[in-house]
């Protein structure tokens, strides 16, 4: 690798820093959530504790431990009990000594741990009065991790489904569309079994467009989605059984269940790519957010993203080199091969194969919460020597593409980002790093 090569690798690692830190959960809630004495201040509502007997806690989510964390330290005495429940790695830490049940369950596809989450949390919040405040804590991942599936309806069912709509190319909408009507607290039924308790729902938003009704299938907000529509996502992607799925309607805006209920987005994909688009100037790169709305097949994605940094170099379009380009979102990926990968790593790859034997240009493609797909990688970064090295030691980066296997190639040219859990889930975020500093 060549000394601006390095100096790319260096920069984006500052850029993947700086996105990180700011969408950091526990400072989220904190910003989010204010107490002074007897006053919780959340989003520009008050609301006085001692108006309550009990205050409930529940969290559900990637991030679900962090934004537990800093809620217990702003409740601290007054938090009566809760349920915690997280992907399995993510538990432990800042809830020790508090009064809440931690569980670590299955993701992407659910376990029977996610049954059993998801019932502790409805039996936290059924048998509420009118003196009873819930606080809950939503992030992304929560749809997998919350599974309490209607009747008729098994594990082993929700399961194969879930297995099905990941492979079909479905994008989170349409597969939380569906999720809500096969669930018995998704889709605002758990606003439903709280009522008349207060809620007040803090939400880490990983999904495109953060629609409230989306992130982790909305188990507080009113859905816009029916039954229909949940079936009509079945059948367009072929998916096995779509006729003979129960599904259940869900309640609509202006159910009674809603009237005491206020939810609030804390951090999001848009917050953490200003981040890095600010981290980036500091730098000394000519920067520019592209959207935080990037969506789309991933291999094809990657392809955008190896044609723009080759118009930075040629053209000096959308931006003269030394230029960096920010784009947020998430990708899908239709699965057709048996490999190994996710869709960061499946874009990466795309993005190496168009940039062959291009000098000064880098790819970075991470998912914030430290996973991509079922492996341990976050992501990848790749550049214009990625491909050669892989051929180098054997390898055919068009095969591995085309059999969905990126991660083994990625791994043995030293591409893959491994962060570890990150604590933390806003979606996806695309680099493109091209030209050299002075």
């Amino acid at each position: 690798m060549g000394a601006h090569d390095r100096g790319l690798q260096a920069a984006a690692q500052s850029l993947m820093k700086a996105a990180l830190a700011a969408v950091d959960p526990a400072a989220a809630v904190r910003r989010a959530v204010r107490r002074a004495g007897d006053v919780l201040a959340v989003g520009g509502r008050r609301y006085n504790l001692a108006d309550y007997e009990r205050v409930r806690l529940v969290a559900g989510g990637k991030a679900a431990v962090a934004m537990a964390g800093a809620a217990v330290d702003i409740l601290a005495e007054r938090l009566s009990s809760g349920v915690v429940v997280t992907k399995y790695g993510h538990g432990g830490g800042p809830t020790t000594g508090a009064p809440l049940q931690m569980i670590e369950a299955g993701h992407p596809v659910p376990d029977e741990n996610s049954l059993r989450g998801a019932q502790a949390i409805a039996d936290v919040v059924s048998g509420a009065t009118e003196r009873d405040l819930l606080i809950c804590l939503i992030s992304g991942g929560g749809s997998a991790l919350l599974t309490l599936p209607v009747e008729g309806l098994s594990l082993s069912d929700v399961q194969s489904l879930t297995n099905a709509l990941l492979r079909s190319g479905a994008t989170i909408h349409e597969m939380n569309t569906v999720r809500k009507h096969w669930s018995r607290i998704k889709g605002g039924q758990l606003a439903r079994l709280a009522a008349p308790a207060t809620v007040i729902t803090l939400i880490l938003s990983d999904v495109v467009g953060d629609s409230l009704e989306t992130i982790a299938s909305g188990p507080t907000v009113p859905d816009p989605t029916t039954t229909s529509d949940a079936q009509a996502v079945l059948e367009h992607y072929a998916i096995p059984a779509a006729g003979r799925i129960p599904l259940q309607e869900t309640p609509k805006a202006g159910d009674p269940a809603f009237q005491r209920v206020q939810n609030l987005i804390v951090a999001s994909n848009r917050l953490a790519a200003t981040a890095a688009v600010a981290r980036a100037r500091d730098l000394g790169f000519n920067t520019l957010l592209m959207g935080t709305f990037l969506e789309g097949e991933a291999r094809e994605v990657g392809i955008v993203a190896a044609g723009l940094a080759k118009a930075i170099v040629t053209h000096s379009d959308p931006a003269p080199a030394p230029a960096c380009l920010v784009w947020g979102g998430e990708t899908t990926v239709t699965v057709r091969g048996a490999g190994k990968g996710g869709r960061n790593q499946e874009l990466a790859l795309a993005a190496a194969l168009a940039l062959d034997g291009w000098p000064d240009v880098l790819v970075v493609a991470l998912a914030t919460d430290g996973t991509d797909g079922p492996t341990d990688a976050a992501g990848a970064v790749v550049t214009g020597e990625t491909a050669q090295r892989a051929r180098k030691l054997g390898l055919v980066p068009l095969e591995a593409l085309q059999a969905n296997d990126s991660y083994p190639l990625l791994d043995a040219t030293g591409s893959l980002l491994k962060t570890g859990p990150t604590g933390t889930n806003v979606n996806d975020l695309l680099f493109i790093l091209a030209g050299h500093l002075p």
